[in-house]
């Protein structure tokens, strides 16, 4: 079963219900007897002000007023434009700045979402230097495989962990906004939240790259320092051409990947003594709950649209887009992020089928034993009323 909503147009109105289909809901049921339940910070998350913790401070984080430093930022007129400007930006932290803003911006003074047809490729090098020192670059993006082991990367095992995760948080970035500028030219179909949600998912990772550069600085390093793999932006283009496959495979999967690891990430820096980056990666791997939270949200919204099961919709997705699950998977961080087992465990989904197949055999088992006794009965009343012979 193919699952593309289309390739020349991944939300045509063909492929949904229409504009009107309901919102996710509790009781709506995937693949098995297992509920879809929404994190249930999502609204508050949502209508959250404006998040101006922009460095991390010694007791954690604070408030920073961002100034604008590129006047292109005041050129747009719409929410999409902003984020192709955010887009065609190369130099790290100036892309994280510039998400900041244009976020700012479009709450500020309530621009229109605006729609992009031709969305801008991400850009390598320097955009704008003199916004700050000139030293910053994208990290040379590699195959996993060639990333460099820690004791060959030339920095040490904490500064080596925060500069993947700097990269992580740099493409998630590029990976939101993409979201926002890429489907723009169907929010009649989408709907103003799931614009506005992904924008706020760039604003929340434009934050938390800001933290990641700020202690690699502390630390002696800079991103760019090592090598970076390209896995990201990878399956970002991959799933160009599909909104549903965006939705599984980015929040989904990537940004789950996130909380699966997260954990074990602090548990490392701890034992390194890096107290400090350690809280860093715990407040970042706390706030991802939102983002995954996100995309299972509009996932099922999508697939309501189309007429279509998430659950089955979601592995069939996978597996046309050869996107691959792997574990071990932190249960707890995703259930609270409202992703159903089933959806990516296997195991999960064998223990239902169990669970079904042996509450339909008690199920069969009590009939059986009622058609025996109505069977004994009717016996009984049959000799019963047999006349002598």
């Amino acid at each position: 079963m193919k699952c593309s909503v289309s390739n020349s147009n991944p939300c045509s109105p063909q492929h949904f219900n229409g504009p009107s289909a309901p919102s996710p809901s509790l009781n709506f049921k995937p693949c098995s007897s297992l509920q879809y339940s929404p994190w249930s910070g999502l609204q508050a998350w949502r209508e959250s002000p404006l998040n101006k913790n922009r460095i991390w401070g010694p007791n954690g984080p604070q408030s920073l007023v961002v100034d604008n430093c590129d006047s292109s930022i005041g050129s747009a007129s719409s929410l999409a434009e902003l984020g192709a400007l955010v887009l065609s930006t190369s130099d790290p932290l100036t892309k994280s700045k510039l998400s900041h803003l244009a976020y700012s911006r479009w709450r500020r003074e309530n621009l229109p979402l605006g729609s992009v047809s031709d969305p801008p490729s991400r850009l390598l090098g320097l955009s704008n230097p003199n916004c700050f020192d000139g030293l910053h670059s994208l990290a040379v993006e590699v195959s996993p495989k060639e990333i460099p082991a820690p004791k060959n990367s030339g920095l040490p095992l904490n500064a080596y962990m925060l500069h993947n995760l700097a990269h992580v948080e740099l493409n998630a970035i590029d990976l939101a906004w993409d979201t926002v500028v890429r489907f723009s030219p169907f929010s009649e179909i989408l709907g103003e939240g799931f614009f506005a949600d992904f924008a706020h998912v760039a604003d929340d990772e434009s934050r938390h790259f800001g933290w990641c550069s700020q202690r690699l600085s502390e630390l002696g390093f800079k991103y760019g320092d090592m090598p970076a793999h390209n896995l990201l932006w990878r399956e970002c283009e991959k799933s160009s051409d599909n909104v549903a496959a965006r939705l599984a495979v980015i929040p989904l999967v990537q940004e789950a990947r996130g909380l699966d690891a997260g954990p074990r990430l602090v548990q490392k820096l701890v034992g390194f003594g890096d107290l400090r980056t350690s809280n860093i990666v715990a407040r970042i791997a706390d706030e991802e709950v939102a983002h995954v939270a996100v995309g299972v949200f509009w996932f099922v919204s999508v697939c309501q649209k189309m007429g279509r099961a998430p659950c089955s919709t979601f592995k069939d997705l996978l597996n046309e887009y050869n996107v691959e699950l792997k574990g071990p998977f932190n249960y707890s961080a995703r259930d609270k992020a409202g992703l159903p087992r089933d959806w990516y465990d296997t195991s999960s989904s064998k223990m239902q089928d169990k669970s079904d197949k042996q509450d339909k055999n008690e199920k069969l088992s009590l009939v059986y034993d009622r058609l025996a006794s109505i069977i004994s009965m009717e016996s009984e009343n049959s000799s019963l009323n047999r006349p002598p012979r």
